[in-house]
């Protein structure tokens, strides 16, 4: 009997030890490979906050001449958007080590930061500012700081609900624990009875050295190990032995049989932070997303004004041309003086409008320096450097309309917010599991088995005639490795085993933490449904968004090309007499609001189709942005 009960719980030790083994085995996690010897820090290297290399490598002349290839690079390697998603991976695993230690989860992040919208967002002055519209007025900056185009305000694609779920039974601690104790004690007792000892007092000194061992296992096994050694001096007449050793070997054993009880119940925190490290994989891809379309964005607005200063600088000299000829012609007395004055008024517009132009460029400019570096102007050459785009805006002469059922299957597969939405569906089904197991009774079993052993010197003091029954012959007598071999032969052992059982009669906690958490996955449901709702809509309004900016280009393309007609016919008129100078300066007006306006709709086309790319989640393919690497603070090979 005793052999058999010895049997079931050692067994039961060992199948725990084999179920949690294979938590904690296998590949040693980073963190834990980063620490200091048993009890050290974890080492955390610092955070760089220097550029990266391949900025060096194109400043020419103090300019930064920046390829679209080389600006998503940059942002990859030295935004701090990036960076600080970078460091959500390993915070991620330290909720799975915590987990495989049996400590519950902190959570992670799924916040991203947008990269700021710039000049080229809705009434962006490249649209809005008027080229000279009105001979004598110009055309000045409504804003100069405005908050708006220079931040964005995070985004949190999750879909889980505000409120925590409830945690559930506890997890075992899977960690292994060893404790000990090392004690001398010395006292002197009085004794109200000479009948325990013999003597009017007791004389004790006691010398005890006990080692613990504890540890949890998946089934919500709980394992306790004890070796405890007594080492007593006594004066007592009733002492067969003094000194003598008493130590005892005992294993003891707790198996929840209902609540908490099952391996896939005790993991379920470690199986939430590995969903949560998946997770924390689609929001760092999330984020690249986010910064490659921004600094694709920021990247065609730049352009879009840079061209929009040539053009400004071409209507600066065609109102100066206009100028000079009519001052020319003044001072012939051919012209009235008032002609001369209307076109000396249309060079100051022109130039006032160039001012704008480059203005707005330079603030776009900024922008862009603040989301490919990493300290901004603090660097010098950075705040020196002027950025040359040497990439154009170019729009295909034809493209074929991609079918949107095919979009939005793409989307369905690609959009990371839409796969760690599903996620999140799992890990709110894994923490109602928990909810669920609540509600069940408390049985545990229980099983202790224990082997002791005892040995001493024969007490010289021992007056066996004042014991009643004492026990002859000295069988225990022998040292400290006799006590250890009756514990090894189990020649004094103690067993038994039992049923632990608490039955609420009322659980209304639980109860009440099951039926909400059951809502709150219906949450997370609806939510991410309004998800995929969303998705669509983005992915169709873009796809819209598309077309109307491939018509607005050739309807753009198309005015400008009769614009610049007009202009000639009139410049024609004009020399013959048969205009005037107001007329001229008109088409001069439209001529250069017609350019901007085709200007601004190549620019709203490339960014239409650099919006749609990112409805779909192509952003990183069709741009060759590689996630691993970017972990890696990689931009483009």
């Amino acid at each position: 009997m005793r052999a058999r009960l010895l049997s079931l719980l050692l067994g039961l030790a060992l199948v725990s030890s084999g179920v949690i083994s294979g938590v904690s085995s296998g590949a040693e996690d980073e963190i834990s490979k980063a620490r200091r010897g048993l009890y050290g820090t974890p080492v955390v290297g610092p955070v760089s906050l220097t550029n990266s290399s391949r900025i060096d490598s194109l400043y020419r002349a103090g300019n930064l001449y920046l390829s679209l290839r080389d600006a998503i690079a940059l942002a990859i390697e030295n935004n701090l958007d990036v960076e600080f998603q970078r460091l959500n991976a390993p915070i991620a695993q330290t909720d799975t080590l915590r987990a495989k230690g049996g400590g519950t989860l902190r959570g992670i992040s799924t916040s991203i930061d947008e990269v700021p919208p710039g000049l080229g967002g809705p009434g962006a002055p490249l649209v809005t500012a008027a080229a000279t519209g009105n001979i004598g007025n110009t055309a000045l900056a409504a804003y100069t700081s405005d908050l708006s185009i220079i931040t964005e305000p995070p985004l949190n694609n999750s879909i889980l609900p505000p409120a925590a779920y409830a945690s559930g039974p506890p997890i075992p601690a899977f960690d292994p624990a060893l404790t000990g104790t090392s004690e001398y004690l010395h006292s002197t007792t009085l004794e109200a009875s000479p009948l325990t000892t013999g003597l009017p007092t007791l004389t004790e000194g006691a010398v005890t050295n006990n080692l613990g061992y504890s540890q949890g296992f998946g089934p919500g096994t709980q394992l306790n190990v004890g070796f405890n050694n007594v080492y007593t001096n006594a004066v007592s007449e009733r002492n067969l032995y003094n000194p003598y050793t008493a130590s005892s070997l005992g294993i003891n054993i707790t198996q929840p049989l209902l609540r908490g009880f099952g391996i896939a119940l005790n993991r379920r925190f470690i199986r939430i932070a590995k969903n949560d490290e998946k997770i924390n994989d689609l929001v760092f891809k999330e984020q690249l997303i986010s910064t490659v379309s921004g600094v694709i964005r920021l990247y065609q607005d730049l352009v879009a004004l840079d061209e929009d200063i040539a053009n400004r600088r071409e209507t600066l000299a065609l109102a100066q041309r206009l100028f000079e000829d009519n001052h020319n012609k003044v001072q012939a007395g051919t012209l009235a003086p008032v002609e001369e004055t209307r076109a000396q008024a249309q060079v100051a517009s022109a130039r006032q409008d160039l001012i704008n132009a480059q203005g707005f460029a330079d603030q776009q400019e900024l922008i862009v320096k603040s989301v490919i570096t990493r300290r901004f102007t603090a660097d010098p050459m950075v705040r020196s450097a002027h950025i040359v785009p040497t990439d154009t805006l170019d729009v295909p002469d034809s493209q074929p309309e991609p079918a949107i059922d095919d979009l939005l299957a793409s989307a369905s597969k690609n959009r990371p917010d839409l796969l760690y939405a599903g996620i999140q569906v799992d890990n709110s089904r894994i923490y109602l599991e928990g909810s669920k197991n609540q509600l069940k009774p408390e049985l545990d079993l229980v099983g202790t088995a224990q082997n002791n052993g005892l040995a001493g010197s024969l007490d010289p003091l021992y007056n066996p005639g004042s014991s009643v029954g004492a026990p002859t012959p000295p069988v225990l007598e022998g040292g400290y490795g006799d006590v250890l071999g009756q514990i090894a032969r189990r020649a004094y052992p103690t067993y038994g085993i039992g049923l632990n059982l608490t039955l609420p009669l009322r659980n209304r906690v639980a109860e009440a933490d099951v039926v909400r958490d059951e809502y709150q996955v219906r949450q997370t449901e609806v939510n991410r449904q309004r998800l995929v709702n969303s998705v669509r809509l983005e992915v169709e309004s873009a796809l819209v968004s598309l077309n109307r900016a491939r018509d607005a280009y050739a309807a753009a393309v198309e005015v400008r090309k009769l614009q610049e007609q007009s202009l000639e016919i009139e410049q024609e008129r004009y020399q013959v007499g048969l205009s005037t100078t107001f007329l001229v300066l008109q088409y001069q007006s439209f001529l250069a609001q017609a350019r901007s306006t085709e200007i601004a709709a190549r620019g709203t086309y490339a960014k239409s189709r650099t919006a749609l790319d990112r409805a779909v989640g192509f952003t990183l393919e069709d741009n060759g942005v590689s996630v691993a690497d970017a972990y890696k603070g990689i931009g483009r090979r």
